[in-house]
């Protein structure tokens, strides 16, 4: 009795959250509500049985897709007002789209039929003495291993397609080359200065990064005084 109790509780938090998502004027109050219709569908998978499946849900969506989406929502600065003003302009378009899914969907609907064996599996959907999560892991990793790994490569060849069309090339950002790295000499970058006795250093010289002729020319115009200042002071002693 409790569990039916809790079973239509949390299907009509999950119908009302889901249809608020669609009718919410504000997206962040829509993903909060996807939020919630993704916490109840869950508590429906844990009364189902299927905790692993619950747990999926409450990880993957309600930990990282559903929060990326509040996050982009929140920090790009979208104009709703000018997205809704051509509204009018595509409810045609999007009024036959909208009556092509529903026909199409009734047919598949007035179609389908249950499989005879339907029953028999609803009452034992696994193995005794085997748990949900090593049931499915099963069926997934051994009937239906090719699949999930051709499912894999397509989301792997969407996020790639979602950089390629995204990412832009600025000419401001700084870019390394690898080619001007490994074909530079130490000689372009370094040069080697041999220096007095007495000066408290070793005559094998020092190495030190090699400056450019025109920073040099212009450090000595800045600085020429203070540098004969300097030199009349060293003969002085």
């Amino acid at each position: 009795m409790i569990t039916q109790i809790l079973f239509y509780l949390f299907a009509a938090v999950l119908l009302i959250s889901a249809a608020t998502v669609v009718s919410a004027r504000n997206p962040v109050h829509s993903v909060l509500f996807l939020i919630l219709a993704f916490f109840n569908a869950a508590a429906l998978f844990l009364i189902a049985g299927a905790e692993f499946l619950a747990m999926t849900l409450v990880i993957v969506y309600v930990g990282a897709v559903a929060v990326l989406f509040l996050f982009v929502v929140m920090m790009l600065d979208v104009d709703f007002a000018e997205l809704r003003s051509g509204f009018q302009r595509y409810a045609p378009i999007g009024a036959t789209v909208g009556a092509i899914l529903f026909v199409e969907l009734a047919l598949v609907l007035g179609g389908w039929k249950l499989a005879p064996a339907a029953s028999g599996s609803l009452a034992s959907p696994m193995p005794p003495g085997m748990s949900n999560t090593e049931a499915l892991g099963r069926l997934l990793y051994t009937d239906y291993v090719f699949l999930f790994q051709a499912a894999g490569l397509v989301l792997l060849v969407a996020m790639i397609g979602a950089i390629v069309l995204t990412l832009r090339d600025r000419r401001t950002s700084r870019h390394q080359v690898i080619r001007n790295q490994v074909d530079r000499k130490p000689a372009d970058t370094i040069e080697v200065l041999s220096v007095g006795l007495g000066t408290g250093i070793r005559e094998l010289g020092i190495y030190r990064p090699k400056v450019v002729e025109e920073e040099t020319v212009a450090t000595a115009d800045a600085h020429g005084d203070g540098g004969h200042g300097a030199g009349g002071h060293g003969h002085g002693h």
